[in-house]
């Protein structure tokens, strides 16, 4: 059985739940408090995670700490269709990367400003906030021309990839750190197809996406 150290109001944690949902994954999960008992930071947790992280995921002898790398396993062990993570394909596979590593900066902006105005971490809540608006920019671009492309997701495939799942929940949650979604149309219209996508789930913050036109 697979077991997935939580936090459930964690982006990072959620896009784990997310894709596990999605491919319909059994798991247990076993909740760490992030806030405020700071769970993450103490003995029993550090023996698992010396990194003080989350999310941790554990299947059989296999222990993975990173929220991209748990992704790519995820996909790779136990999708069948091979599309969320495309290993035949090297040219699409690079895109996903790409966008993997994209997904990693908005968690430290988008993410960051969160972290400050609602977890009191000492971070530059400002500066978060620029560098968010700034990558929203090149994302919201990005999708409008690929929708010209007839195109949905983030990366070059034919269907949602985990580049979508990596880049959703900080995006989603942005606002929780005073980044509002407003000027970004394109951005929005993705995350509501994101949310269409079966076996999606919910989080506190996250809602589900709301009746079809």
């Amino acid at each position: 059985m697979i077991t997935l150290y939580d936090y459930e109001l964690s982006g990072n944690c959620y896009k784990i739940r997310l894709l596990l949902s999605m491919l319909g994954i059994r798991h247990e999960k076993h909740a760490i408090e992030f806030y405020p008992a700071a769970e993450h930071r103490k003995e029993a947790f550090l023996a698992i995670n010396p990194l003080g992280e989350l999310p941790v995921l554990q299947d059989g002898e296999l222990t993975l700490r990173d929220s991209q790398a748990i992704l790519v396993y995820l996909a790779s062990e136990y999708d069948t269709s091979g599309n969320w993570y495309p290993l035949q394909d090297p040219r699409t596979l690079a895109t996903v990367t790409q966008w993997l590593c994209f997904a990693n900066a908005i968690t430290a902006s988008a993410g960051g400003a969160r972290l400050a105005d609602g977890f009191f971490h000492p971070l530059d809540a400002d500066a978060c906030r620029s560098e968010a608006h700034r990558l929203f920019r090149v994302l919201d671009e990005h999708l409008w021309f690929q929708e010209r492309e007839r195109q949905d997701w983030v990366a070059t495939t034919a269907s949602p990839s985990i580049a979508d799942i990596a880049c959703f929940p900080y995006i989603m949650l942005s606002e929780e750190g005073g980044i509002s979604r407003i000027d970004y149309p394109a951005i929005r219209r993705w995350t509501d197809r994101v949310k269409r996508i079966p076996g999606f789930i919910p989080m506190p913050g996250v809602f589900p996406a709301g009746p079809g036109l």
